[in-house]
């Protein structure tokens, strides 16, 4: 019998649980440990933000769920890693925290044959001075409860606006090194239409502020990419959209501080400057838990574990970006020190960024993190599993499943308004994730054909159509596996 440890509840740690219980007899152990009751289906978020959707929509309780499918469910959170054991116990084990009720603050010592880190970010609001989600009049997307709180702020926007009131919006990331610029971007694509729908668009000014240096950056260098019969660059196209849609931009900005309606940020030109706003929404910078590690007599092995997030089978050696290739990028999401470990979704180290390097002329960083959230997630817990699953039934460690961002591609359905008749969506497909400009030199390192993007109504309604398609896999109905990552 073996037991399996997920930790988190989120894409990857789903994913991975319902693949592991699907495939594996009942005589082995799934059990999850996560601090959240609900799954939710983050995507959809950004329809919480603009009151289109109410949070019940896009989640659902965890435990009915696991105790019907015997996975087991403890609602804690990690706190130490203790990969070897300890004195007290042979086997490697996660000391965990519970959260509520009667056990809340009660630690315990979960043991494990294999885990399964899928802990994603921390939302590091912190790393920028004053960014809290519903406070300075700033928000965020990030979460269903902060979607909430940004529809309720939002709303009195719309209400101000409709009685004669002008407005300022800002919409963007909230630090210099942000990723998830893509749900930022969804975001005030669907404000900007709700205000149309309003009749109060004319009425608000509508700024994008971000860390790219180019729009369509994304975190992912930009792309080139097949457009309605011609071939257009990334940049190119948002900027079409923002245009047609009267949305300003500031880009290159490093936010480092939040105050009541303003905004200050770092340019690359290293100029300090601020941007005023009625209503905001910010992505905050994400990082590793700061978890720890420990060895089986108690000494500090995190360096063995984590480099911020949890370090994997990829190629963290130091280099130019002139030299960064995709091969630096993991296949197994394996730990090298401790091979029963995995990391799969936004668990794992990157092991540098994908969109070039830039700093200001201060000397800050300011260009995106590599994004790795919701296809590429839900692809690499699903081989992390079948990895595990293999293992276990040949009784020695197989890793016939590999997959790296530098040969994954990725569909994204970005909103663009919400609507049966009137909505818009932007699908973006990339191939592949991380640029491979030694097999694409030509294409800026990737597959024309493969990487293409498209406008329209029919994106919303694909959009739309996937939230509740993944709902529906999330919740393991009949045949959900058939549903692809």
């Amino acid at each position: 019998m073996s037991k399996i440890l997920v930790l988190g509840a989120g894409i990857a740690g789903h994913v991975a649980a319902s693949h592991l219980r699907r495939k594996l007899s009942k005589e082995h152990e799934v059990l999850v440990v996560s601090p959240n009751s609900n799954y939710q289906w983050i995507p959809s978020n950004i329809w919480v933000g603009i009151g289109r959707m109410k949070s019940k929509q896009i989640l659902f309780p965890l435990a009915p769920l696991y105790k019907k499918k015997n996975i087991g469910y403890k609602q804690a959170k990690a706190l130490t890693f203790h990969p070897e054991g300890d004195h007290e116990s042979e086997k490697p084990y996660v000391l965990v925290e519970y959260v509520i009720g009667e056990e809340k603050g009660r630690q315990e010592k979960v043991t494990y044959d294999y885990l399964i880190n899928a802990t994603g970010p921390k939302l590091n609001f912190e790393a920028t001075e004053g960014l809290n989600p519903g406070s300075n009049k700033a928000y965020s997307v990030c979460t269903y409860t902060h979607a909430e709180h940004a529809w309720s702020a939002l709303e009195d926007i719309i209400k101000q606006l409709k009685s004669g009131k002008k407005a300022k919006i800002l919409i963007g990331t909230g630090h210099a090194k942000s990723t998830c610029q893509g749900a930022a971007f969804e975001y005030i694509l669907n404000v900007e239409q709700e205000l149309r729908r309003h009749k109060v668009r004319d009425l608000a000014e509508i700024t994008w502020i971000s860390n790219e240096y180019k729009l369509g950056d994304f975190g992912m260098d930009g792309m080139l990419l097949s457009y309605g019969g011609m071939t257009m660059k990334s940049n190119e196209m948002v900027e079409m959209i923002f245009e047609d849609r009267g949305i300003k931009w500031i880009l290159g900005a490093g936010v480092n501080k939040v105050e009541e309606g303003i905004a200050h940020y770092e340019t690359l030109d290293g100029d300090y400057k601020q941007e005023t706003y009625d209503f905001a929404m910010l992505i905050p910078a994400f990082s590793g838990h700061g978890f720890k590690a420990y060895d089986k007599n108690g000494g500090d092995i995190t360096e063995k574990l984590f480099k911020g997030f949890m370090i994997v089978d990829a190629d963290y050696t130091p280099k130019p970006y002139e030299e960064w290739s995709v091969q630096d990028w993991p296949e197994t999401y394996q730990n090298p020190s401790y091979k029963n470990i995995f990391a799969p979704g936004i668990a794992f180290a990157p092991p540098h960024a994908i969109s070039k390097p830039r700093k200001s002329k201060n000397g800050t960083d300011i260009s995106p993190s590599p994004p790795r959230t919701g296809m590429p997630s839900g692809i690499t817990a699903k081989l992390v599993a079948d990895n595990i699953i293999d293992s276990i039934k040949q009784n020695k460690e197989v890793l016939r499943h590999k997959g790296s961002l530098g040969n994954m591609g990725a569909a994204c359905i970005a909103s663009a308004g919400y609507g049966l008749t009137q909505g818009s969506g932007v699908s973006i497909t990339t191939f592949p994730i991380v640029p491979d400009y030694e097999k694409y030199p030509d294409t800026q390192g990737r597959k024309l054909g493969k990487t293409f993007g498209e406008i329209g109504l029919a994106g919303h309604w694909l959009k739309l159509a996937l939230h509740y398609a993944f709902i529906y896999k999330a919740k393991m109905k009949p045949f959900w596996w058939l549903i692809p990552e």
